[in-house]
């Protein structure tokens, strides 16, 4: 039978039994052992649900704190409308932050990205404008979806939520690790995390290596497009990571190691973990347990690996990831 160990375990954190708005229902998510997957004779691997978020990923934390910012400074006020270019995962949280706190909200995006979230921003109320992408995740696309979204966010009545460049992003990230600091008392020995805009690697990073300077960090990127590790731009297919350019948010001294993973093996993993551990995860998850893993075997017995689940698989269904 799968051991499954909950943070309400680990540490102290709690959720009332009933909460007053949709937005407390973000954060405060478990942490379970990998038994499975995790070879022999290697260190202890923790994963991070964070699919357990309302729209099934951690952006929801940065959503939230891209626009709670943005009003505290006065930047955002009602009536105005919210403009991102997004792959689909952070367009889906702040469609969702917007829904509940009643923006407008406009998304640029591209067909390239999974039909599933593209249907998810709309349903929550979002206006999409698409760039057509024939050949996939290049390492044009993301510029150009940044170009036209400033294109429309022109004007007084519009606020750019800008999460490749807007410091914003990162303070709901760190709680993430404030909550890791709980859950794991006797501290962390390294943390992995695959890089789109950095900010959560960063906003974990941050807190971790404030409570104990030595663990390790690793980011991580598709091997196809190694624009951090080796400087090569190249076209892949693992959605929300590898931008194709060096996120402005990424901080060299909050990260030790810069590894390339191949998004095959990464794809096979996401089957494994369905299969073996019974966590339904997409594919950059896949790709940061497979680095987890060759941590676990580098650092050995009596080490603690930590990661996160970065959204659900439920949201790539219409594709082929689990069908080989």
């Amino acid at each position: 039978m799968l051991q499954v160990t909950l943070c309400w375990a680990l540490g102290k954190i709690s959720r009332p039994d009933s909460l007053q708005d949709i937005l407390d229902a973000i954060g405060n998510t478990p942490v379970i052992r990998l038994n499975h997957v995790a070879p022999p004779d290697s260190a202890a691997i923790y994963i991070k649900l964070e699919f357990l978020n309302p729209t099934g990923s951690y952006k929801d934390r940065m959503a939230r704190s891209i626009i709670e910012e943005a009003e505290r400074r006065g930047t955002l006020r009602p009536g105005m409308t919210v403009v991102e270019a997004t792959g689909g995962s952070t367009g889906s949280s702040l469609a969702f932050i917007c829904a509940a706190k009643k923006y407008p909200f406009r998304v640029v995006s591209s067909d390239a990205f999974a039909l599933e979230k593209l249907r998810t921003m709309e349903a929550l109320g979002a206006t999409l404008d698409l760039v057509p992408s024939p050949a996939g995740i290049t390492p044009d696309l993301i510029p150009s979806m940044v170009r036209r979204a400033k294109e429309l966010a022109q004007g007084e009545e519009y606020y750019l939520a800008d999460q490749f460049n807007n410091k914003d992003a990162s303070i709901g990230y760190e709680g993430i690790g404030d909550e890791l600091v709980e859950q794991f008392p006797s501290g962390i020995d390294a943390f992995c995390g695959a890089v789109g805009g950095a900010g959560m690697v960063m906003g974990v990073s941050r807190v971790l290596k404030a409570q104990w300077p030595s663990t390790r960090v690793v980011v991580l990127e598709p091997a196809s497009s190694s624009t951090i590790s080796a400087g090569r731009p190249g076209k892949h297919s693992v959605e929300g990571i590898g931008i194709g350019f060096v996120p402005p948010h990424l901080e060299r001294e909050l990260y030790d190691e810069a590894w390339a993973v191949e998004e095959e093996e990464a794809r096979a993993m996401c089957r494994r973990l369905a299969r073996e551990e019974g966590l339904l995860v997409g594919t950059s998850t896949g790709l940061i347990v497979v680095a987890a893993i060759a941590l676990a075997k580098r650092l050995g017995p009596g080490k603690t690996v930590v990661t996160v689940a970065v959204d659900t698989g439920l949201k790539y269904m219409n594709g082929n990831l689990f069908t080989g």
